[in-house]
């Protein structure tokens, strides 16, 4: 899929919002980018989005997990930076989440072989002018063409 510049946070919060709009459980989505490159800022959109109730949504840096109660599903938001096996992330049980949750996953390479194939992976990447970013959805399961594309045609 093409790249898609995302001029603003309020552009990047706002797609995020659409996104979330969009999921159900089982869905997982694996954000990829630097620090700083707006993952963290994209899964707070998202969630906020989904809470009936607004709540603070911290990053789960140091928790590593993040659940939250949508009327969806269960929503977890993880961020694996500081995990140094996939061991570890069965250890989570973010690996049975996959199954029935919404899962955010940030820095998704600490996943390795645990990466499921059914994801939509979101690379996000600092752009040319202060704020902007460049957002590149990439995904195998045919689920996310139709998805994306509503996304992007609305």
């Amino acid at each position: 899929m093409s790249p898609i510049l995302l001029s603003s946070a309020d552009e990047t919060a706002a797609l995020a919002v659409q996104l979330g709009a969009k999921l159900q459980a089982g869905d997982v989505l694996l954000l990829e980018g630097d620090i700083g490159a707006g993952k963290t800022h994209f899964a707070r959109s998202l969630i906020q989005s989904l809470l009936t109730v607004s709540e603070d949504v911290p990053s789960p840096t140091f928790t590593l997990v993040q659940m939250y109660e949508t009327e969806k599903a269960e929503l977890w938001h993880a961020d694996l930076y500081r995990l140094t096996s996939p061991d570890e992330v069965v250890e989570l049980g973010l690996v049975d989440a996959f199954e029935d949750a919404i899962c955010l996953v940030e820095w998704p390479d600490r996943l390795a072989e645990l990466r499921p194939d059914t994801a939509l992976t979101l690379t996000f990447a600092l752009g040319e002018t202060t704020g902007s970013r460049i957002l590149t959805p990439s995904f195998n399961a045919p689920r996310w063409s139709s998805v994306v594309g509503a996304i992007l045609d609305g």
